[in-house]
């Protein structure tokens, strides 16, 4: 079943390693809401009449929407879709954005799941990465979203950071655990040109962690976690039982969702759209671009969506998707990797064992088809 995610664009603070579409100038919200307003319109048979699985607001920061702009996206929705089926409607959120008041209106709006922008419980590494909450607005923010009645929560937490490992991510994640989340997101920063931190490792004056660190911070992550309880069950995502994220785990495998919004992406099972990456050109009307999946395509996006999962590739649906000659191909490709235990296989299946998730990239870019 599909999903329909809403992009919220704007931010008060733009954060030192974020590399999505975002703008901090909060004076055009009214009229990028008003838009989406008209997409929504514009796209309601997107999706075929297909009944909705998933609402998603994510950003930027959606927080930043009044609970009547939200309220709003989604009755429009109920009235253009199918929504009688929704198990998930998820809001990113900022700690410092959750008071009492404005919990309450999300509940009453429809969110059901809240998605916490932590990154960090330590308030030296949430001034490095530029965050406008400290470890403390965190912590009661989670208290407010769980006496507003939220038993549904996701943390997203960024390992990774240079100077910030060790006891200090170890900390961060204790603390967590004590807030006992349903579901935690665990990101490695990556850096990237045109983010404050790329800026900086171009000057020299930021450098980030080596490989060994990388995988030694992974493995914290993952052993800290997974004995608390918490299924690895994608190469970032970690989810008490029953408490997967339903949302993301469309896109991961293979179902169609509809973006509304500056930059966001839509995928209709053959053809992937994405809206203008720019306030002003989205408001002009700029039609979306489209991209046309050809198979090679939709085979190595299957690979790379599928094998960051803890099910990995079903050989079985492989073959009917395919047909028998890439699954022998993949078979035949994937044995140096199940020899060395990064890959494991089974009569039906090839998955990459959970600790070894930061390997993925490696042995799917080699299971990738050529031609």
């Amino acid at each position: 079943m599909p999903g329909l995610y809403f992009h919220i664009p704007f931010c008060k603070r733009i954060c030192a390693y974020c590399d999505f579409y975002k703008s901090a100038d909060l004076r055009r919200m009214d009229d990028v809401v008003e838009a989406m307003h008209r997409e929504l319109e514009r796209q309601s048979g997107y999706l075929g009449g297909e009944p909705l699985r998933t609402r998603y607001f994510g950003g930027g920061t959606p927080s930043l929407c009044s609970p009547r702009q939200i309220s709003d996206l989604l009755a429009r929705a109920a009235d253009l879709f199918d929504c009688r089926a929704v198990e998930e409607t998820t809001l990113e959120a900022n700690p410092d954005d959750l008071d009492g008041r404005y919990l309450e209106a999300l509940r009453l709006a429809g969110v059901d799941r809240l998605s916490i922008g932590v990154q960090s419980f330590d308030d030296a590494c949430l001034r490095l990465m530029n965050r406008r909450h400290t470890a403390a607005q965190a912590v009661e923010a989670i208290g407010r979203a769980r006496a507003a009645g939220f038993d549904n929560l996701t943390v997203d937490l960024i390992f990774g950071i240079p100077g910030f490992g060790g006891d200090t991510l170890r900390r961060s994640l204790d603390t967590a655990l004590e807030l006992r989340p349903e579901h935690i997101s665990a990101y490695h920063l990556t850096v990237e040109p045109g983010t404050t931190f790329g800026r900086r490792a171009a000057r020299g004056e930021f450098a980030p962690v080596d490989e060994a660190i990388s995988e030694e911070e992974f493995l914290t992550v993952h052993r800290t976690l997974t004995q608390a309880g918490y299924e690895h069950y994608e190469v970032s995502n970690f989810a008490l039982p029953g408490r997967r994220a339903r949302h993301n785990a469309a896109y991961w495998h293979g179902e169609k969702y509809l973006g509304i919004g500056p930059a966001a992406h839509s995928y209709d099972g053959r053809e992937r759209h994405w809206n203008a990456a720019s306030v002003d050109r989205y408001l002009a009307g700029e039609p979306a671009e489209r991209e046309l999946l050809t198979d090679r395509d939709r085979l190595n996006e299957y690979l790379l969506t599928r094998l960051r999962t803890a099910e990995g590739i079903d050989l079985r649906e492989t073959e009917r998707l395919f047909g028998a000659e890439q699954r022998a191909r993949i078979v035949r490709d994937a044995a140096r990797f199940i020899e060395s235990g990064t890959l494991v296989a089974t009569e039906v299946a090839l998955k990459i064992p959970p600790e070894r998730f930061l390997t993925s990239d490696a042995v799917i870019g080699a299971l990738f088809c050529e031609t």
